[in-house]
């Protein structure tokens, strides 16, 4: 069956949600009306996921869905925003009913468990790409920014590295030999992110700065140096690499993933030692789970990653992420 622009949008995508009081006009106008509360300042992202680039032709429509809203809520999760919102515009090939039917199922099932309201968005015809924007709040001044980190400020990891890229690995190497429920875990790590929007909330009462790890933690924790004009020391021994990784792969795979691969989507912050009974308090009540891996400096000492508190020169491979060759 054939659809036009406005029958894919009413038969997939215009999906009753619950309503939103501060909506005044979704789909169904020119454009979306949104009424801001008071003291609240309106977070915004957008992404464009192009097929071959951030995702395979392969891919399953249900796992891509939830990447498209995981890597939107990650973005507002670093700053410490409450997602509230989202657009949506989809480049197609063609129009496949089947497919379309089972991405926005799966679409509508994440914004109902983020309790975000999709408002409007576009369809068009050419190569496969997705470009979702999403709308958060944040109360008052509380923002997470990447350039206020200080010197002396202690450097934290939110959950694990390097499983999404271990993941990525398994889904390339069929018969790499590894438990099936590990191998499953680590695929889903890769494919299902969970983007760390309570906890950024709960950091934006506390931390200094933040990022989310979509890039690397050399890339992403380099963007807040820059921005803080800092240096940092990272120790090596302390990145937090789960079970899963150093028992079923070489060092230097699982080191190399957790520096330079992505797509982890977990947060990377700094926090002032004057703060760290908060948030030892939030970890000890099970808010947040992150780990300790180096500290900021001054811009004139630089970036550095140490090992037993003396700098090594680590080689790192140079990643793309589809290329199986860099594994």
């Amino acid at each position: 069956m054939k659809y036009n622009e406005f029958e894919i949008i009413s038969n997939f995508f215009n999906k009753h949600q619950k309503i939103d009081k501060n909506l005044i006009k979704g789909i169904g106008d020119d454009t979306a009306l949104i009424k801001i509360p008071k003291k609240n300042v309106l977070a915004i992202s957008t992404d464009t996921l192009v097929e071959g680039t951030h995702f395979f032709k392969n891919i399953h429509p249900k796992n891509l869905a939830y990447k498209t809203i995981a890597v939107n809520l990650s973005d507002l999760a670093a700053m410490g925003a409450l997602p509230k919102w989202m657009t949506l515009s989809i480049t197609m090939p063609k129009v496949d009913s089947e497919w379309l039917k089972c991405f926005s199922q799966s679409f509508f099932q994440i914004l109902n468990q983020y309790k975000i309201t999709l408002i409007g968005g576009d369809t068009n015809c050419g190569p496969l790409s997705i470009t979702p924007s999403v709308y958060g709040l944040i109360k008052g001044s509380k923002t997470l920014l990447r350039k206020n980190a200080k010197e002396g400020d202690l450097i934290y990891v939110t959950g694990y590295l390097g499983e999404s890229a271990a993941g990525f690995f398994l889904l390339q190497k069929k018969k790499y030999p590894i438990n099936i429920k590990v191998r499953n875990y680590l695929i889903r790590k890769h494919l299902n992110p969970t983007p760390r929007v309570s906890e950024g909330i709960i950091l934006r009462n506390f931390a200094n700065s933040a990022i989310d790890i979509s890039d690397g933690l050399i890339s992403d924790l380099g963007h807040i140096l820059e921005e803080s004009q800092c240096g940092a020391d990272i120790e090596l021994n302390k990145l937090p690499i789960s079970k899963n990784l150093i028992n079923n792969f070489k060092k230097n795979n699982y080191f190399n993933w957790s520096l330079y691969f992505g797509e982890d989507y977990e947060l990377c912050f700094t926090i002032s030692k004057k703060n760290i009974k908060k948030l030892n308090s939030a970890i000890k009540n099970k808010l947040i789970q992150c780990k300790h891996i180096g500290y900021i400096t001054s811009k004139k000492r630089g970036f550095n990653l140490m090992q037993n508190k003396k700098k090594i020169n680590f080689k790192k491979i140079g990643f793309n992420h589809f290329d199986v060759n860099n594994f």
